[in-house]
């Protein structure tokens, strides 16, 4: 069988990926950053575990920036994002739906500093790097919340995802917000984690959300698509090591490094995700809303109800 493609993107070449006449029809073009959360999209795709006719390319983007971006232009049909970025595509008006939740992080996303901050609060005056279009600019705004401190109380140094381990190395930044595969290359060099998701328990979800028009075209292929990410969570289960393997060699991380690094992240199976996508992610929405309004990153409290669809998941 044919396996579907995976395609690691530079940035100078993510203008080649402007769609020929006719290939949105043919492909499902499914963008993603690198994060441990949506590797099962790409074990789904090197085993196999969605039939090879059903036409998806996997594009890999440096940064969710970039993943955003390419979805708002319609580059992609779906994309692998956290919930506060769907609620700003929401808000730009982009019609879109939510049809599975891929993870959820419990400490995987975080804050390092270097050694000598112990605290987050000695984050005072200090350079905080973060992507400040993305899910970093909300987990620096609950930190600072969380330790009453303001924007004004620390230096923001914008970095795309991609610069974030260079920018450490180098001194250009004190701290910066963060997650896997970076997260643990920067743990082992010895950079102190001052604040992690585990500390906004529900709050930092990714999800796997489709232009609403494109949806409604292509259900059928879309519910497929599901299963085959529920068949690599299986896979990703039973198979530990293996699965382990093939993600730490696309992640530059050890083995034992992807297994441990997992324990801080909640991958639910069919059944969470329903009671996540009909019960629980609600009330989530309407929190996260809640504090992007008033830390500024949203304008207003937007009607979502129509945003969450689990019609699709394998019964």
């Amino acid at each position: 069988m044919r396996k579907p493609p995976i395609i690691t993107l530079l940035p100078l070449l993510i203008a080649l990926l402007v769609p020929l006449p006719g290939e949105a029809a043919q492909l499902l073009r499914i963008g993603t950053n690198s994060w441990l959360g949506y590797e099962p999209l790409y074990l789904a795709a090197e085993h196999e575990h969605w039939r090879a006719d059903l036409d998806v390319r996997l594009v890999e983007y440096p940064s969710a920036t970039e993943v955003i971006r390419a979805f708002r232009n319609r580059t992609l049909e779906a994309a692998a994002l956290t919930l506060d970025e769907v609620l700003t595509l929401r808000e730009a008006g982009i019609p879109l739906k939510v049809i599975a939740v891929l993870d959820v992080s419990a400490g995987a996303d975080v804050i390092l500093a270097k050694p000598d901050i112990t605290t987050f609060s000695d984050l005072k005056g200090r350079r905080v790097g973060v992507e400040s279009s993305a899910l970093g600019a909300f987990v620096l705004t609950r930190a600072l919340a969380l330790n009453q401190m303001e924007l004004a109380d620390i230096e923001i140094v914008h970095l795309d995802v991609s610069t974030h381990l260079r920018a450490f190395e180098t001194g250009a930044v004190d701290a910066v917000v963060t997650f896997e595969p970076v997260r643990t290359k920067l743990l082992n060099g010895g950079a102190r984690e001052v604040f992690s998701s585990s500390q906004i328990p529900g709050e930092v979800v990714d999800v796997l959300v489709v232009h609403a028009d494109t949806l409604a075209r292509e259900h059928a292929r879309f519910r497929e698509l599901l299963a085959g990410w529920f068949r690599a969570l299986d896979y990703l289960h039973h198979e530990r090591a293996a699965a382990a393997a093939f993600i730490a060699h696309r992640l530059k991380i050890t083995p034992q490094e992807v297994i441990e690094s997992y324990q801080e992240l909640e991958l639910p199976d069919a059944a969470q995700n329903r009671r996540l996508l009909s019960e629980d992610l609600p009330k989530t929405l309407q929190r996260l809303q809640d504090t992007l309004v008033s830390t500024g990153l949203l304008r207003q409290v937007q009607d979502t109800g129509d945003l969450l669809e689990d019609r699709l998941l394998p019964q």
